[in-house]
Formats: structure tokens, sequence, C-alpha cells
């Protein structure tokens, strides 16, 4: 596939995916051939559809995979009396060369039910690096939230201690204006004492002859 999707799946893939796995389970098949064939349909890994199967949509298909197994339970038990009636009435008449064929056939059945496990196993490989990629992900936005958490904490604890050392700050400037306004006040007062003794003191002036009187 020259393209793999890795945006979210929307509500249609999931419906893709849910109807082509029922029908493969109905039908006898592997998982895994319904997660590849899926996979083709809308672009994405086999790994991805079966992750996305086991984690999300197969909770909501519950009942309808019920009735999918007992509809392929019931076909193999339909292929499974056939078969019997078959060879039944052949064995009358079997020869030879129809034991080697039903051996072929034998043989054919247990290398598809080798091949099944090994894409069972495939698949089930696809899903656990599927599963690692995205715990190496989570691992490293764990990592992001730590290192901006202790981003944060240093910030906290630079801007608190800004915010003691203008509280400081505050406190020197507010008890040097307490003590300006009390000198403020003695100076003041003090001035009114020199104006009123100002005030009390006698004045004197020189009349013509050179005599001082006193001015009331």
């Amino acid at each position: 596939m020259s393209a793999v999707r890795q945006d979210a799946w929307s509500e249609e893939d999931d419906l893709i995916l849910a109807e082509v796995t029922l029908r493969h389970i109905r039908e006898g098949s592997t998982q895994l051939s319904a997660f590849e064939e899926v996979g083709e349909k809308i672009g994405r890994t086999a790994a991805a559809c079966g992750f996305r199967w086991n984690s999300f949509v197969r909770k909501k298909y519950e009942a309808a995979i019920q009735i999918a197994k007992s509809q392929r339970q019931k076909r193999n038990q339909q292929k499974k009396h056939h078969g019997i009636g078959a060879i039944s009435g052949a064995v009358a008449t079997m020869e030879t060369s129809d034991f080697n064929v039903m051996r072929n056939d034998a043989m054919t059945e247990e290398t598809i039910s080798i091949d099944a496990i090994i894409r069972f196993l495939r698949q089930w490989k696809g899903t656990y690096q599927e599963l690692n990629r995205q715990l190496r992900s989570l691992e490293k936005e764990l990592n992001d939230k730590q290192m901006e958490l202790e981003r944060l904490r240093e910030e906290n604890e630079r801007l608190s201690k800004q915010v003691n050392e203008v509280e400081t700050d505050y406190r020197v400037v507010n008890d040097d204006y307490k003590a300006l306004i009390q000198i403020m006040d003695r100076a003041r007062k003090m001035a009114f004492l020199v104006e009123e003794d100002d005030e009390n003191k006698p004045r004197f002036k020189m009349d013509a002859n050179g005599n001082l009187e006193r001015i009331e």
C-alpha cells in the first residue's frame, strides 16, 4: 500500500470495519483476513484495523458477533453433514487413487490450518507493534507534560520570590512614608511655635531724639 492513513477514525471507517469483520466471522474466515481487506479499502494497516476492532468497535457489536458465530456454526454443521454423506457414498467404490486424493485433501486442510495460525500470530504481532507505538507516544506525551509541569513550578517559585520582594519593598516604603509624615508634623509644629515666639517679643523703634520707644 503506497499511502497509510494516520488520521482519526470516522464513523464510516468503523462501519466498514464492522461489516467486513462480521462477514468474515460468518464465513468462517480469520479476523486477520478481515483486517487486511478493510485496510485495503480504507487505506490503513491491518494492525491498525485490528487494534481499532479490539479496542473500540467490537464492544458495539457484541450481539451481532454472537449471531455471526451462530451462523458460522450452522454452516459448518451443514458442510459436515454433506461431507459425511458424500464420503459414505464414495467409500464402496473408492480405489487407491481416491485414497490418495483424500490424503492430499487432508494435507491441504492441515496446511490451511497452519497458515491460519501464522496469519493469526502475525495479526497479534501487528497489534502488539501498534500498542507499542501508542505506548511510546503516550510516554513521550507524559514526559513532555512532566517537563512542562517542572517549568511551571520553577516559574511559580520565581514569581513568588518577586511577590515577596515587592511586599518587602512596599513595607519599607510605607515605613519611610510614615516616618516622613511624622517629621513633617514635627517641623510644622516647631515653625508654629517660632512664629508665636516672634509675635510675643516686644518691638522697639527710635524717635527723632535718638531714644527707643516700645511699639505696642
